[in-house]
């Protein structure tokens, strides 16, 4: 019997249009939609996010490490191929249901810290999808204002441009975004075809004019004395390079889109990781080596034609204009709806986790609200960093580093207790690696941790006002008796009495007195049955539930034990299924609570207790309007 139930809005209005397709299954949450794809499908999906980091990543990686950029480069595969993608791995087959990391991490900090924490995870993963929003927008302007067929009354007008660009993918989302797998199919064939055709054509060039390698070489060897001092400068840059490994918690995320039982999934999300890290980086390594080799170091400065579109800048030079404005479109697609890949992993990691903490407003569950937020906070940071690829890079990096931290962290203590000593070791060095690049990160930019603590304090205050505002709703979404419970509703004839009881030492003396307290404060007849009831509050901190109703027989007394997050909801729900159940009202009786009603109130929203009586009939207030069908409250 489902109890709980989200309000419909008004049809005709505002809020309908906004509201529509409001999220109230819990299940089509948690499981993904109806419609399944192939696992290389499910790839293309996350690669617009992936793959589209090929249209800055070089000029990114150019700034930061310069000459060494391929060195660097090929430490950040290393990493990738060796360390994040096997965490993800573990991770996909941890939580085939696209929980991801944060819900592995949540199982370990009890009660309130785990939720806290969860926040605190949620604050940097949106700040890592918003910056993807943001950041892929104002790289997809940088591609389209340095294309030389575009109007000269563009120029200079990237804030604007950028602006069109996010109120456009918002735009796409307020319309019914459906989905898009079919087109990022095309785009990713299509912008990694331009890519091999770049590169390889680049390749060509350097091996046609080698003297571009010996003067690298040379260079090399002016500006550093030795190979270890290459090394360990490359090691020191690395972590600026961090945004070619973004996309794997997106892969994991979307692991109930991958057609198949949950073997076929976890295996099939396993491949796809596989395959993008190994597109990823042979590309990543041969496009770092081309545009070190190739573009003068000037051009990726703030300014330079190659700043933040070095592979484009390459196909102007090399393939012509034709090919080049070509090559800027499908760069300026995928990068647009790598934005739309952020939004919806948005919309979809909010209701995931939020609603189910109650800390979440109601409209939450739709999409409509979520885009104009999420698009609003784009526009914003877009204004604030001046829509600069360069300037958002530390705050895209510290929310991806944050995530992949958090992954190799819950893999690490999963390995630990399952006694897998050669994998705890393992995913411990790789947690040490990634936790050193994130540090190195912060300390560099710290752009980032601010972004993020403006995200996890907006997250956690807005969620704990919802939560408080949302703690008289009935939060009981069914009610399950055992067989004994059953057998005492089955016996009772006439009007229901259930005596509400704070279990103590729950012997004879204790339900004696409280029996007797009722008949004295209540005039209840002795001859009238009665049912105890005793809440008792394992953990305060979850919101919706799922009530078990036990029945015992002590001294001769029946009483119905129930396990629940706040206890004054639990016997509201309780007595609107007895109501439902016999087809009469039935009585709650109680005594006064002592102390501060300010107190009681703080006492429930953050141990589940309180003033009980006052906050039981709230409930049953709120959910049932009818007077005549209201259960009754006594107090005395």
């Amino acid at each position: 019997m489902v109890l709980a139930k989200r309000p419909v809005a008004t049809e005709g209005t505002l809020r309908s249009w906004l509201l529509e397709g409001l999220q109230t299954d819990r299940k089509q949450i948690e499981h993904g939609p109806h419609v399944k794809h192939s696992w290389w499908r499910v790839m293309c999906l996350t690669g617009v996010d992936y793959f589209s980091t090929l249209g800055y990543q070089p000029g990114i990686a150019a700034l930061a490490a310069g000459l060494l950029s391929p060195l660097a480069t090929l430490f950040l595969v290393a990493l990738t191929l060796f360390g994040v993608l096997p965490v993800y791995r573990r991770v996909a087959e941890e939580s085939p249901y696209g929980q991801g990391s944060i819900a592995m991490l949540e199982k370990l900090a009890p009660q309130w810290w785990g939720k806290i924490f969860v926040l605190a995870l949620l604050g940097f993963a949106a700040t890592d999808f918003v910056i993807t929003m943001t950041l892929s927008a104002a790289d997809a302007t940088a591609h389209l204002l340095e294309n030389p067929f575009v109007p000269d009354f563009l120029a200079g007008q990237r804030v604007i441009v950028t602006l069109v660009l996010l109120a456009l993918l918002g735009g796409v989302f307020l319309m019914g975004f459906s989905e898009a797998i079919g087109i990022a199919v095309l785009l990713v064939f299509v912008y990694l075809g331009l890519n091999a055709v770049v590169v390889a054509t680049a390749i060509a060039h350097v091996l046609e004019a080698p003297g571009a390698v010996v003067d690298w070489k040379q260079a090399l060897s002016t500006s550093y004395r030795s190979p270890l001092a290459m090394i360990g400068l490359s090691l020191l840059v690395m972590p600026k390079l961090a945004l070619g490994m973004s996309g794997f918690e997106t892969g994991v995320a979307v692991m109930p889109v991958v057609k198949g039982d949950i073997p076929q999934r976890i295996a099939g999300t396993r491949r796809l990781l596989t395959v993008a890290a190994l597109i990823m980086s042979v590309f990543l390594i041969f496009s770092s080596f081309v545009t070190t080799v190739l573009i003068p170091h000037q051009e990726f400065e703030e300014g330079g034609k190659a700043n933040g579109r070095a592979l484009a800048y390459l196909a102007h030079q090399y393939l012509g204009n034709w090919f080049g404005t070509a090559y800027d479109v499908s760069t300026i697609a995928i990068l647009w709806f790598a934005g739309a890949s952020a939004m919806a992993g948005l919309i979809n990691l909010v209701p995931r986790y939020l609603p189910r903490y109650g800390m979440a407003p109601e409209w939450t569950g739709a999409v409509r609200p979520l885009v104009l937020v999420f698009s609003a906070i784009g526009f914003a940071i877009t204004i604030i960093f001046q829509a600069d690829v360069d300037a958002q890079g530390g705050a895209y990096a510290t929310g991806v580093l944050v995530l992949m931290l958090s992954a190799a962290v819950a893999v690490t203590l999963s390995a630990r207790t399952k006694r897998q000593h050669w994998a705890t070791a393992g995913f411990g060095v790789i947690a040490a690696v990634l936790a050193y690049t994130l540090v190195d990160n912060v300390f560099e930019r710290p752009d980032g941790v601010k972004i993020a603590s403006f995200f996890i304090a907006a997250i956690v205050v807005t969620s704990l006002i919802s939560r408080a505002t949302r703690s008289t709703e009935l939060r009981v979404t069914e009610v399950r008796l055992d067989p004994l419970a059953e057998e005492f509703v089955n016996e009772a004839c006439g009007e229901i009495h259930v005596l509400a009881n704070e279990p103590h030492q729950r012997d004879q003396n204790e339900y004696n007195d409280k029996l007797r307290e009722t008949w004295i404060n209540h005039r209840l007849r002795s001859s009238e049955p009665c049912l105890f009831v005793e809440v008792s509050v394992p953990d305060a901190s979850e919101f919706e539930t799922e009530l078990h109703v036990k029945g015992e027989e002590r001294y001769g007394h029946k009483i119905l034990t129930i396990e629940s997050s706040a206890v004054a909801n639990a016997l509201a729900a309780l007595l609107i299924y007895l109501r439902d159940r016999t087809g009469g009202a039935p009585h709650i009786y109680f005594h006064w609570t002592e102390g501060n009603p300010i107190v009681a109130m703080l006492r429930y929203l953050v141990f589940g207790g309180g003033d009980v009586p006052a906050l039981t009939r709230e409930v049953l207030r709120k959910a049932e309007p009818d007077l005549e069908r209201r259960p009754h409250v006594h107090v005395g």
